[in-house]
């Protein structure tokens, strides 16, 4: 459903701005559509796939991801477009490297952290590995660079270390040291500090920095509850920049409306709820740790993108999953869907949960002798 409601959205958006740069109005959408079909058998492979062999995997697809973030910024290889060098091209194709990068890092954390046990609670052989690595992919990504797609992986990585075990202290720790690593990055260049100032004050440059962001919440607002009408939106006629792509989701609220925005919001709380159903029934610790990075990435990309568009937060420029023009980004979340598969297609009837806790009458021995020590003490 939200494929197929991503292609409506794309062409709805777009066949103007196709149409007077290409002379084509289906350029972008039938773009996508190979794209969306080029996707749905990366997600046949993963669901055919058992998803425990991705652990033997994680490596090789770890290498590929850095060698590929490493080659988009040799000069030559990698093709800069608006002063950001993001994309390798093949041909009449173009891949952004930064997309597929997400899954493979959720794929060797979810089995490193499997791995490591108890260990994760210790700050030597736990935090101080899982930063560096986080330090490695997160350092390529802003070097292109790409602020959005960093904070992406940065929660999500958090998320998982949080899940699997790890004190409070060192996830505290972690996201303080990426939030001051990002503050600084911030600082060091003009163009990301125009956008926080875009969004803190929109209204003092309409014409300039400010110009984006109100005409999102024009199309938002012209929406109404009911939407102007399916491929009635004005504001895609070259008014909202990237219409197609990051401003997606307010051309469909000033087509849809309101109504029609909470309707796409629930397909995609309704895919959460499944992942979760997924992870709490996960036959082991890898497939619960993978299951759960992948809703993290999904989900907090989509509040990303959603909370810039209605100025929640500042704009970053990261896609909205499935529904925004962008094919790198189409098949990597739909590979991530059919690895959700693969995990679904090996689910035990009993909660992970329950499973990791001990039967009921080794926890009777155990209380038992707990209780035996304690009144040793007390006497």
């Amino acid at each position: 459903m939200l494929v197929i409601t991503g292609l409506l959205a794309v062409y709805t958006s777009s066949y103007a701005i196709g149409y007077h740069e290409y002379g084509d109005a289906n350029y972008f959408v039938a773009r996508q559509a190979v794209f969306a079909l080029a996707g749905l058998c990366a997600l046949a492979f993963f669901m055919r796939l058992d998803y425990r062999r991705l652990r033997t995997l994680s490596v090789p697809m770890l290498l590929i991801a850095l060698v590929a973030l490493l080659a988009v910024l040799v000069p030559g290889i990698g093709v800069q477009r608006n002063g950001a060098s993001r994309w390798l091209e093949f041909g009449p194709v173009a891949l952004q490297p930064s997309e597929f990068a997400k899954l493979a890092v959720i794929v060797y954390i979810s089995a490193w952290l499997a791995s490591r046990g108890q260990e994760i609670n210790k700050f030597t052989l736990g935090f101080v590995p899982f930063t560096l690595l986080l330090g490695v992919v997160g350092g390529l990504i802003i070097a292109e660079p790409d602020m959005g797609t960093t904070v992406i992986i940065l929660l999500t990585a958090s998320t998982l270390f949080f899940v699997a075990g790890a004190p409070l202290s060192h996830l505290g720790l972690l996201i303080g040291v990426g939030g001051l690593i990002c503050y600084g990055v911030v600082l060091q260049r003009d163009y990301q500090m125009d956008r926080l100032s875009s969004f803190v004050s929109p209204e003092s440059d309409p014409q300039g920095l400010g110009f984006q962001v109100i005409q999102l919440l024009i199309a938002l607002g012209s929406g109404g509850p009911m939407g102007l009408g399916w491929g009635e939106s004005r504001q895609k006629l070259f008014y909202v920049p990237g219409s197609h792509t990051d401003g997606v989701f307010a051309i469909l609220g000033e087509e849809l409306g309101f109504i029609g925005l909470i309707a796409i919001l629930a397909i995609f709380a309704f895919f959460v709820y499944r992942g979760l159903r997924v992870c709490m029934h996960s036959r082991d610790r890898f497939g619960m740790l993978l299951t759960i990075g992948i809703i993290s990435w999904i989900s907090f990309q989509t509040l990303i993108n959603i909370g810039g568009i209605t100025r929640t937060i500042p704009l970053t420029g990261v896609p909205l999953p499935f529904l925004s023009y962008g094919g790198s980004s189409l098949m990597s979340v739909l590979a991530a869907a059919g690895i959700l598969l693969s995990v679904s297609r090996y689910t035990s009837d009993v909660p992970y949960t329950e499973r990791e806790r001990p039967p009921a009458r080794a926890r009777y021995a155990r209380d038992a002798r707990r209780g035996a020590v304690f009144e040793r003490g007390r006497a």
